[in-house]
């Protein structure tokens, strides 16, 4: 009688835990943005580092959300400045000071903690978690972040790093994402 409890309580936690994920969390999320910013025309055609915009993963625990200004730094001296999209939507908010609501595309639960610093700075590129962002005219999410998929790279990150990498295993106690 207790493996079947053990059974049925075990099976509707994950039938209700798979079931209630929000959208945020699954592959294919891809939410509408303030602006239709072009990873491809950016960090493709015109090769941007991720990191120009998404500063300091190698140096925070988060890669930032680009601020308008960061958009100007480039938009102040190139032609498009005079298009009227730039004008209506990058400029005007800068005089204005109001900042751009970009929406997160990866969004983890409260419950789960993650740092960039660990994983950039063994050498991970950013395309392995966000796929080829430098391909994509709408970003969407392609990592589905439920545990597992953490853990596949955690248990045999060396597909995924750099040949030569001295990293041969993630930490997966509970303790190094559950805090």
């Amino acid at each position: 009688m207790v493996p079947i409890g053990v059974t049925c309580v075990v099976g509707t936690m994950l039938v209700v835990g798979w079931g209630a994920q929000p959208q945020r969390f699954v592959r294919g999320y891809a939410p509408a943005q303030p602006i239709p910013f072009s990873h491809k025309v950016h960090a493709g055609a015109n090769r941007i580092p991720c990191e120009y915009c998404h500063t300091n993963p190698e140096r925070s625990r988060d890669a930032s959300v680009p601020a308008v200004q960061t958009c100007m730094n480039c938009h102040r001296a190139i032609t498009m400045a005079d298009s009227n999209y730039i004008k209506q939507n990058v400029i005007a908010r800068l005089a204005s000071d109001t900042a751009l609501a970009w929406k997160r595309i990866y969004d983890l639960p409260d419950h789960v903690y993650f740092d960039h610093r660990a994983h950039v700075n063994v050498g991970l590129q950013c395309q392995v978690c966000h796929g080829e962002v430098q391909t994509m005219d709408v970003v969407s999410r392609v990592m589905n972040t439920r545990m597992g998929e953490c853990l596949i790279c955690h248990r045999d990150p060396r597909p995924y790093l750099p040949a030569g990498s001295a990293v041969t295993q993630g930490p997966t106690e509970c303790t190094a994402c559950h805090r």
